[in-house]
């Protein structure tokens, strides 16, 4: 027990001996040194891993396998190992739950080693097969060696044998590439001096139509004997290849024109049958290319011009007996009750279509547009073959329109009447007349024939004015009117002279100098004024023998100023009315003596001054009869009661004039000369030689005084006569008259709205703007639908049947704006169409071309009809 008994002391000492044991111990030192190790660092921690694969690997590997037999026996207690030297599984279980690690520590450095030897092991075997394999290549590398060295040897002998075959392989070769290289010579001079299969076709035969692929052979024809005439004009001459390619092409291209002029000449046949055409590219380069042969072209255009005479005449009946399509336009003939709207109308159709038949010419022969203005005058001085070819064409189309439209024309104008329709008529043909030579030319036959219309027009005018100035001059005054005023034929005469005038001056263009004017109207003055004023001196020198106390002096001035104020408004009528002032001023100043003397009868002086203007002074006046004292005195007595009434201001005969400016003019003359007068008077009373008492001289002074007033009175100043006169009943009411002249003007104004209403519209419908839409409506296949057949517009009662048209047509500013209603067999309509054209020259633009129907459904025309204008 004591020995049991352990001391604290003792144990200290007993811990610190193990202790130091411990730490000579190399098992303590190696822990430690594990225990302390950092397994931070990459490399240890890559190592520690590598261990771990491989034991583990060893483990996994037992698990459902076949016992490892390669253990060491050292390893492996006897206990475990079966009879045949395989280890128990238990074994390798147990050792791997229990012992792993001890054994991992305990056979590191061998494992390590077998693991390496296996390696090795690994390696020489592996490095055994490659030995192997290099072995087998040596022997193959010494086999193709052999193979060479006899393959070089059969060479050398191949070379030797074949180099006569070489050599003639290499001049062969050189022979293909000098026929190669000729072959492509040749090749490429039968490319460009001979056609292929495909342009030969194109040129002559009929299957392909004439278009760019036959423009394009006939233009590489061309080219071909341009090149060859270059080849053939060399120092050697002609060669038989050129003059073969040379007669070759010649009648290809001969094939080609005669195929040319036969597709234009079916295309102009085509063409004619319609008024509006449209000249494609194609034809247009057709004809460009026909020009070189001038009878073929020539050929063409007769077959054309033939077609368009037809189309014209038979366009221009159409238009005269059927109107437009649907009836619209009217006919022509239907008019014919109006001569100036049936010959405007033939006249306007005509000016249309040689308007159209020009531009369509033009643009056949690809004229370009001179920029002339519509209406301005063309010029004609540049002499060119198209030119000629259009005027030509243009005088072939119309030649046979000119015929029947000549015939209406002087029909109409010889069945006229009125001089009036005649000169209106005259007017309007020598307008067209001078718009046509203008436009065509003044050879053309158009022109002619409208020159000799209008010269027809106005000799039928003026043989109506000289009839009607012969039946004026046949004319009769009426003997018991007693009437001073212009008759009722110098008033017909006159109203009808001053519809001519108007019609005149609206005629004319503005242009004109005020001489040409008044030399173009002056014709007609002279045949109208002349016998007017011849029918009033001639028949009043008659009347005035049959009825004595008829005031012809009075009537011949009223019938003379009524002439004047029916020329005065109009400035080219100055020369006869010139003349016609001069004939007025002598039958003034036979008037002025005339009524001078009566004013004198009338004033009991007359005698008197006779006698004093012809006293010379041989004896005194007082002893004359005419002027003795008694009479003198009686004489003033008479002339102071003259004074003293109303004929000093104005004069009962001359208040008959109705001018009233010869009233006061002939008066006043008649007055001074009246003062003249009484002033000798004076004078010669005055005279001491002439023995007047002073009674007779005192009534000099009251009388000269009221004579100075009365002759004042009378040049505008009455007030000091006529001061004493009294009114003895009151003025009557004038009657207001203002709102009948205000009813009457509202009435003017509205007929003249209506009148210009229906003059515009009519010239809407029967445009050609409106025609083209009508006519893109009509074949419009959804329209077709939607509205049915026979679509047409909407007439209108109070238009005469004629559609209205809404908006603006205005094709020389390029602006057209309109609508107007439709209507077919299913619906109707109303269309809304405009357009604009930016310049001259340029397409109209289709801004809007729409047609809304009466339920709200809106259709989109998308066909744009053609629109153009001269």
């Amino acid at each position: 027990m004591a020995s049991s008994v352990i001391s604290p002391s003792a144990t200290s000492l007993q811990f610190d001996g193990k202790a130091r044991a411990a730490q000579r111990n190399p098992i303590s030192l190696r822990l430690y040194k594990v225990l302390g190790t950092n397994f931070d660092d990459d490399a240890t921690r890559e190592a520690l891993q590598t261990l771990s694969e491989l034991y583990a690997t060893s483990s996994s590997s037992l698990k459902g396998k076949e016992p490892l037999r390669n253990v060491e026996d050292d390893d492996v207690e006897e206990e475990w190992v079966k009879p045949n030297g395989v280890v128990a599984e238990e074994f390798f279980t147990e050792t791997m739950l229990g012992e792993t690690a001890a054994r991992a520590r305990k056979n590191l450095r061998r494992d390590m080693e077998r693991k390496l030897a296996e390696g090795s092991h690994q390696f020489l075997k592996a490095f055994g097969e490659v030995d192997q394999k290099l072995e087998e290549l040596q022997r193959h590398v010494a086999a193709m060696h052999a193979s060479c060295d006899e393959a070089e040897t059969q060479l050398k002998l191949t070379n030797e044998a074949s180099a006569m075959v070489l050599e003639r392989a290499g001049s062969l070769s050189e022979q293909r590439q000098e026929v190669e290289n000729k072959k492509s010579i040749v090749t490429l001079f039968l490319t460009r001096f001979t056609l292929n299969e495909e342009e030969v076709e194109a040129m002559t035969s009929r299957d392909i139509p004439v278009g760019q692929r036959f423009f394009r052979a006939m233009d590489k024809t061309e080219r071909i004997r341009t090149d060859c005439r270059v080849l053939m004009a060399g120092e050697d001459g002609p060669t038989q290849a050129g003059l073969d390619i040379m007669a070759s092409t010649s009648s290809h291209l001969e094939q080609g024109y005669e195929k040319a002029f036969r597709w234009c000449s079916y295309e102009f046949r085509q063409m004619g049958r319609d008024m509006q055409v449209e000249v494609g590219e194609t034809m247009r380069e057709a004809i460009r290319r026909l020009r070189k042969r001038p009878e073929l072209l020539n050929e063409a255009l007769t077959a054309l011009s033939q077609a368009r005479q037809a189309t014209l005449m038979s366009s221009f009946l159409t238009a005269l007996t059927r109107g437009g399509p649907s009836g619209l336009p009217r006919p022509i003939e239907l008019h014919a009750h109006d001569p100036m709207r049936y010959v405007g109308d033939m006249l306007a159709w005509v000016h249309q279509a040689i308007a159209a038949e020009r531009e369509f010419l033009e643009s056949l022969f690809g004229l370009q547009a001179d920029g002339r203005m519509v209406g301005s005058v063309r010029t004609f001085h540049e002499k060119s073959e198209e030119e000629d070819w259009i005027r030509e064409l243009m005088d072939l189309a119309v030649g046979k329109l000119c015929v029947p439209l000549k015939v209406r024309v002087q029909q109409t104008i010889r069945s006229q009447e009125s001089s009036i329709i005649s000169y209106k008529i005259a007017n309007l043909l020598q307008f067209y007349m001078i718009t046509m030579r203008r436009t065509i030319g003044e050879t053309a036959v158009l022109s002619t024939t409208l020159n000799e219309m209008t010269e027809v027009a106005y000799k039928v005018f003026y043989d109506a004015i000289e009839t009607q100035g012969r039946a004026l001059l046949r004319a009769t005054l009426d003997l018991d009117d007693p009437s001073l005023a212009p008759p009722l034929a110098i008033l017909d005469h006159a109203q009808i002279l001053r519809e001519i005038m108007n019609v005149y001056e609206s005629s004319l263009l503005g242009d004109e100098g005020e001489a040409e004017q008044t030399a173009g109207f002056q014709r007609i003055l002279d045949v109208t004024v002349d016998p007017a004023i011849e029918f009033c001196t001639s028949n009043s020198e008659e009347k005035k023998r049959m009825r004595p106390r008829w005031d012809r002096e009075i009537y011949v001035l009223n019938c003379l100023s009524y002439l004047q104020s029916v020329l005065e408004p109009f400035p080219f009528t100055a020369q006869k009315l010139q003349t016609l002032q001069d004939v007025v001023e002598e039958k003034v100043v036979h008037l002025t003596e005339e009524h001078y003397k009566n004013i004198m009868v009338d004033a009991g002086i007359h005698l008197i001054a006779e006698t004093c203007a012809s006293h010379d002074e041989s004896e005194p006046m007082s002893r004359i009869p005419a002027t003795l004292p008694a009479q003198l005195q009686t004489a003033l007595r008479n002339f102071s009661l003259w004074l003293s009434g109303l004929e000093v201001v104005q004069s009962p005969r001359l208040s008959q004039l109705t001018a009233q400016r010869l009233h006061i003019k002939i008066h006043q003359a008649a007055l001074e000369r009246m003062a003249r007068s009484y002033q000798l008077i004076c004078e010669q009373v005055k005279k001491p030689e002439n023995k007047q008492s002073s009674k007779n001289l005192s009534p000099l002074i009251p009388l000269r005084r009221r004579y100075t007033e009365g002759t004042t009175s009378s040049q505008g100043r009455s007030g000091s006569l006529y001061s004493n006169f009294k009114p003895h009943r009151p003025l009557p009411q004038i009657e207001k008259r203002w709102p009948t002249f205000l009813g009457i003007g509202v009435v003017v104004l509205t007929g003249w709205a209506a009148f210009l209403t229906y003059v515009t519209n009519e010239t809407k419908v029967t445009s050609s703007v409106v025609k083209q839409i009508l006519r893109t409506i009509k074949a419009d296949s959804q329209l077709l639908e939607t509205l049915g057949l026979a679509i047409r517009p909407q007439p209108e009662w109070w238009l005469n049947g004629y559609p209205i048209i809404h908006g603006q047509i205005n094709q020389l500013q390029g602006n057209i704006d309109v609508s107007f209603r439709i209507k077919g067999s299913l619906g109707s309509g109303t269309v809304y169409f405009t357009s604009v054209r930016k310049a001259k020259g340029i397409p109209y633009e289709i801004l809007r071309f729409r047609v809304i129907h009466d339920d709200g459904r809106v259709v989109e025309v998308q066909t744009a009809p053609d629109l153009h204008s001269e």
